[in-house]
């Protein structure tokens, strides 16, 4: 089996996009950094989110994207897909990361990260991908990549080995977190029962759970 390990460390600052929607600004487009990059509690650096309601901070500073998922949907739409093209920071190879739970931990470079949640399609997605149906499509596989909340910071850089330090067993996979995000309620308790759940994982449950 492949090692696991990343491939790409992609950022990019927020820009001003007049198809953007409702904000006409935007940071999805990552490119490859070179070197190693430092990663702080909010994300790497010369990284930036443009909706600060809906992407970045804790939950959310960093976002990682499978290249084997990246090739399963160059397969679908039929054109190659770059790394960094869904806007993740970092790209890897040999990693399951469809499959892997939340509250997993992961050691990559010097830095210590842990799962928090599944990466949902947005209109400023759908819009860069320019595909029919693409957030719909996106959801319904659930390859949405996940994100991570930074433990202990430190730098990170292309050829860095991604180690599992801890996985709870009980716990959802990304799939699954990605069901719950959309009505599952039984997968949302599950992520409630979590120490490690975040406030947006309780927001999220003030909606779901209200009439369940």
């Amino acid at each position: 089996m492949e090692q696991a390990r990343v491939i790409a460390v992609s950022v990019g600052p927020a820009r001003d996009e007049e198809w953007a929607g409702r904000m006409k600004r935007t940071a999805i487009d990552k490119r490859q950094a070179e070197g190693r990059v430092k990663v702080g509690e909010l994300g790497l650096t010369g990284d930036e989110q443009a909706d600060l309601v809906n992407h970045g901070g804790p939950e959310q500073a960093v976002y990682v994207y499978a290249r084997e998922d990246l090739d399963f949907w160059a397969g679908q739409i039929g054109r190659e897909l770059r790394n960094g093209a869904f806007g993740e920071n970092l790209t890897t190879t040999g990693l399951d990361v469809t499959g892997a739970r939340i509250g997993e931990r992961w050691r990559i470079g010097s830095v210590l990260g842990e799962l928090t949640g599944p990466r949902l399609p947005c209109g400023v997605f759908r819009t860069w991908m320019d595909e029919r149906g693409w957030a719909k499509r996106f959801a319904a596989e659930a390859r949405t990549g996940v994100y991570l909340r930074v433990l202990e910071t430190g730098d990170i850089g292309a050829g860095d080995s991604v180690e599992r330090v801890h996985r709870p067993d009980d716990a959802p996979t990304v799939a699954e977190s990605v069901r719950a995000c959309y009505g599952d309620t039984g997968q949302l308790r599950r992520i409630l029962a979590l120490p490690t759940h975040g406030p947006k994982w309780d927001r999220r449950a003030a909606k779901l759970l209200k009439h369940a």
